[in-house]
């Protein structure tokens, strides 16, 4: 997080901990059994872009949640904005991305058991 300014870190947080609720409120069902979590969210310095870090568990299913998420970019932005609206003026466009760290965790967990 080098250089950012106060006020991205906590936008970033707020677009974090709303999409997080958004995700959980849309059920496992909706992205076929899969379990989400919003690890992290880069915003960029104009506030017009945020990169939202998501997990997927189990792993398998991260390609199919992804092409998910992405499809439901527009709708995900629409519900942020509804959550939003009294803090920020323009609501970010959203780009998602996959977070492995929880892969390379299991990864070094098989590597330990050995």
């Amino acid at each position: 997080m080098e250089n950012e300014s106060t006020r991205q870190q906590k936008v970033a947080r707020e677009i974090q901990r709303d999409m997080a609720e958004i995700l959980r409120s849309m059920g496992m069902a909706a992205f076929g059994g899969a379990m989400l979590t919003v690890s992290g969210v880069k915003i960029s310095p104009d506030l017009s872009v945020a990169g939202i870090y998501v997990s997927v568990f189990p792993s398998q299913k991260s390609g199919d949640v992804m092409k998910m998420l992405e499809e439901m970019k527009r709708q995900l932005r629409g519900e942020l904005g509804r959550k939003m609206a009294k803090q920020l003026r323009i609501i970010p466009e959203l780009n998602f991305y996959l977070d492995s760290s929880l892969d390379y965790v299991e990864r070094i967990d098989e590597l330990l058991k050995k």
